[in-house]
């Protein structure tokens, strides 16, 4: 059975090398020497240090021709030339989620080009997101990247544009977490 629902562990083992961790803003995770990733269950061995769990869903907040630009050129995840990787995960104020969906949409890309900006680094860099607000996590979202390293000064560039915009003077905890395929 397939799930849209995973966990991101921290720990002692992983598919993934951790490299660096930084809080951005907001209170860290404690410092692990791997991460990896698994579908949601509570028969996962490996909970590791730390647990973020989050779900897939549909694309948010994009208007259909946006939505379109996305899936013609964005990149799977798991390509053999990605071998780094960031985990970010973020939380954003309640004064963001007391905003009305359009107030956020206008914010969120008439304000910030969040959409348009990632466009600009796609297909180098893959991207997806899980939400996790609405099952008691700790983050609204996780924000998964993939990029070859050849790419990883085109993806420093994308994340200083974003934290650049009005968007994210709602985020109140944001941890950037560095990972290179082990």
């Amino acid at each position: 059975m397939a799930t849209n629902t995973f966990d991101f562990v921290g720990g002692d083992r992983g598919v993934w090398k951790v490299i660096r961790m930084d809080s951005v803003c907001g209170e860290s995770l404690e410092l692990v020497p791997c991460l990896d990733i698994l579908p949601n269950s509570t028969a996962n061995l490996n909970k590791g240090l730390w647990t973020l769990t989050g779900f897939t869903s549909n694309v948010r907040y994009a208007e259909k021709a946006e939505r379109e630009k996305l899936v013609a050129v964005q990149s799977d995840l798991g390509r053999p030339l990605a071998t780094c990787a960031a985990l970010i995960p973020i939380r954003k104020s309640e004064k963001w989620w007391a905003l009305a969906q359009d107030e956020r949409r206008k914010i969120f890309e008439t304000k910030s080009h969040h959409t348009e900006t990632g466009l600009n680094y796609l297909p180098a860099i893959a991207r997806r997101l899980y939400h996790c607000r609405d099952i008691g996590q700790p983050f609204d979202f996780l924000t998964w990247f993939e990029y070859a390293p050849e790419d990883a000064e085109k993806f420093e560039v994308l994340v200083k544009s974003l934290r650049e915009t009005e968007e994210w003077n709602y985020v109140e905890r944001e941890i950037d977490i560095r990972l290179i395929k082990s």
